[in-house]
């Protein structure tokens, strides 16, 4: 499978590296074409790794990954070009994270959420938010917490929830551990989930761990 990563910062670069390490062919995309950490990241990361402009990513992918933060997706996705959009599932898995007067604050929040602006401006991409709620590293190995934890997934198109739970399986997260919330308007839960992450992640001193949702039988 060919994977654009948009984003070179710590989540971009280890998806599209376990992306290359389970053999898949993976562009890292910025801004501009020779971006020193994604040409690094290329030369270090094996055969099918390259780097690339977010339209060059985009363009020669057959699925396109969301690493850059939520407040600059659309920026990021708008330069990749909606032609090169179409008709692709798009895994997003940024947050509307930023800081303002000092205080870290999610905008949208509530009533709007990154998952849906992206929808609404491309809407013949198929959009699937996912994997916003761990860290990085827990990201694509969730055996670094112990327990029968979740992921989350929520879009509007079946099939592309079925495509990323399956690349969710590839990671090591199985089937029953995918908790699908229904359509794009669930990115508004999920995404909303951070300020929790923050203070449980100030409370252990690091960020490997992870909810687990249990429900009476």
């Amino acid at each position: 499978m060919r994977y654009a990563v948009l984003g070179t910062g710590d989540v971009g670069r280890t998806l599209a590296g376990k992306l290359a390490e389970l053999g898949h062919e993976v562009t890292l995309g910025s801004r501009t074409k020779d971006n020193p950490t994604a040409l690094e990241w290329a030369q270090s990361a094996g055969a099918g790794a390259r780097a690339g402009t977010f339209e060059e990513a985009a363009s020669s992918a057959e699925v396109v990954v969301v690493a850059v933060g939520g407040r600059v997706a659309l920026a990021a996705l708008e330069a990749a070009g909606a032609a090169n959009l179409d008709g692709k599932v798009v895994i997003d898995v940024s947050n509307p994270l930023a800081f303002e007067e000092g205080e870290l604050r999610l905008a949208p929040v509530e009533s709007d959420s990154v998952g849906e602006q992206i929808q609404r401006t491309f809407p013949h991409a198929r959009v699937v938010k996912a994997l916003n709620t761990v860290n990085c590293q827990v990201m694509v190995d969730p055996s670094l917490v112990p327990g029968e934890h979740q992921l989350f997934v929520c879009g509007e198109d079946a099939t592309a929830k079925e495509q990323v739970t399956a690349l969710l399986g590839e990671f090591g997260w199985p089937p029953h551990r995918v908790l699908d919330l229904g359509g794009i308007r669930a990115a508004r839960s999920v995404e909303m989930m951070l300020p929790l992450w923050l203070d449980l992640f100030r409370h252990f001193g690091h960020g490997e761990f992870n909810l687990e949702v249990r429900r009476a039988r």
